[in-house]
C-alpha cells in the first residue's frame, strides 16, 4: 500500500516521465478517410493531450489486417504523413502519444479484403457480425496461415513500428487483446495448429513473443507496450486454461523490460457470458515485474484506490476520455463530467468526436459517483 500515490502522481514509463498516471485508452473511432489519418483526427487527439499518455486507436499494419471500415493504417507513406499531423498536434500541446499496432486476423470478411479470406492461426470462424461495404455480415471461417507466412506478418509489425517512429510517435503498443491476431494465436479456442505455433502454451505464445522482439528491435523495449485481455469473451474467444496461458505469456514478457503491460478487466458482457477471471490485474500483478496499466470501469476514486494498493501503476480510461477531453482537469477539480454519446462513437464527422465541451466552455454536468 502507498496512500501517497494517486492519479496525479508523476511516474516513469519506459524512457519517459509522465506528469500523471491517467492514460487515454485506445478506442476505435473510424474517422480515417481511405485508411489515412487526417486533420480531424489530429484535433481529437490534441484535445486530449493532458493525459499522461495517449494510446491511439488500433492501426493496421497491412491491407490484410483490416477489420473495420474507416480505420487507419501505418503501412504507406500517405498514412505516415497523416499520422504526422496527429503527433505534431499532440506534441504542440505538450502531450505524449503511442500508436497501437494491430492485425485483425479472423475478425474480418472478404468484403473488406478485396475478396480474399481473412487469415488466422486456424480455420475457425469468429462469433459475430461486421459492417462491410456490402452491409452487415456474419464472419466466415478464415484461412489458416501457412507456417512460412507467419514471419511475413511479424515483419509487417516490425515495419509498422518503424513507420510509427517516422510519423513522430513516442512509442507503440501492440494490440494483443480482444480476439485479434496476437490473441488468436495465444488462446487455444482459436489456435488448434499442430506446428511450432500451436499446441503447448509455449508454442501458442511464440507468435506474440516474436512480434514483441521484432518491434522492440526497432523502437526499443522502453518505448513498447502490449495490451492483453485474459477474461475477454469478445468474438467468441476462450481458452481451456486462461490463468496458465496468460500467466506463461505475462511471465515471458518480463525478459523484455517493456515500457508497460496493459491489462483489461472483464466487462459486463464477459461476466455474463461465462465464468471468467475477475479481477484480472491483482491476479497477474505478482507475475509481472514491470510497469502495469489497468483498464476497465475505473473512475476517479477507483483509480486512486488501485494505485494506492500497488496492484497497478497507471490507469487507462476510455469513454471518460472520449467524452471529456480535459479529464485530468475535471478529476483534479472534482468537476462534473460530460456523458458519452454511444450513437456517435463510430459515425463520421465532428459530432460526438471533437465537440465535447471543455470546462472553460461552461459545461458543468452532474457529478458522477
Amino acid at each position: 500500500m502507498n496512500a501517497n500515490v494517486n492519479l496525479f502522481s508523476p511516474v516513469k514509463l519506459g524512457c519517459y516521465t509522465l506528469p500523471n498516471r491517467m492514460i487515454m485508452a485506445p478506442m476505435t473511432r473510424l474517422r480515417a478517410i481511405d485508411s489515412i489519418p487526417n486533420a480531424l483526427m489530429a484535433t481529437y487527439y490534441a484535445q486530449r493531450a493532458s493525459a499522461g499518455l495517449i494510446v491511439t486507436e488500433c492501426t493496421m499494419v497491412s491491407p490484410m489486417s483490416l477489420g473495420y471500415m474507416n480505420c487507419p493504417g501505418i503501412y504507406s507513406s500517405e498514412q505516415v504523413e497523416g499520422w504526422r499531423l496527429v503527433t505534431d498536434a499532440v506534441h504542440d500541446r505538450g502531450g505524449r502519444i503511442f500508436l497501437q499496432l494491430w492485425h485483425c486476423g479472423r475478425i474480418s470478411h472478404p468484403a473488406l479484403l478485396g475478396g480474399k479470406l481473412p487469415v488466422a492461426p486456424s480455420a475457425i470462424a469468429a462469433v459475430g457480425e461486421l459492417h462491410t461495404p456490402v452491409g452487415k455480415v456474419a464472419m466466415e471461417a478464415p484461412r489458416a496461415l501457412e507456417t512460412a507466412e507467419i514471419a511475413e506478418i511479424v515483419a509487417q509489425f516490425r515495419q509498422g513500428a518503424g513507420n510509427a517512429l517516422a510519423a513522430g510517435f513516442d512509442g507503440v503498443e501492440l494490440h494483443g487483446a480482444f480476439g485479434y491476431l496476437i490473441d488468436q494465436f495465444l488462446q487455444d479456442g482459436s489456435n488448434q495448429r499442430s506446428d511450432e505455433y500451436g499446441g503447448s502454451v509455449e508454442n501458442r505464445a511464440r507468435f506474440m513473443l516474436e512480434v514483441v522482439a521484432a518491434v522492440a528491435s526497432v523502437c526499443g523495449a522502453d518505448r513498447l507496450g502490449i495490451k492483453l485481455s485474459p477474461s475477454n469473451t469478445f468474438y467468441g474467444m476462450h481458452d481451456s486454461n486462461p490463468t496458465e496461458t496468460f500467466g506463461y505469456a505475462i511471465d515471458a514478457l518480463n525478459r523484455f523490460r517493456l515500457a508497460y503491460l496493459h491489462l483489461m478487466e472483464p466487462n459486463e458482457t464477459d461476466l455474463s457470458t461465462r465464468n471468467v477471471l475477475n479481477p484480472v490485474t491483482p491476479y497477474f500483478r505478482p507475475i509481472y515485474r514491470g510497469t502495469l496499466i489497468t483498464n476497465g470501469g475505473y473512475d476517479h476514486p477507483k483509480g486512486d484506490s488501485i494505485l494506492a494498493s500497488g496492484d497497478a501503476d497507471l490507469v487507462s480510461f476510455g469513454k471518460l476520455f472520449l467524452a471529456n477531453p480535459d479529464l485530468p482537469k475535471r478529476f483534479e477539480l472534482n468537476a462534473g463530467l460530460n456523458d458519452p454519446n454511444s450513437k456517435t462513437f463510430y459515425s463520421p464527422g465532428e459530432n460526438g468526436y471533437i465537440d465535447y465541451p471543455f470546462l472553460e466552455d461552461g459545461s458543468m454536468a452532474t457529478v458522477k459517483s
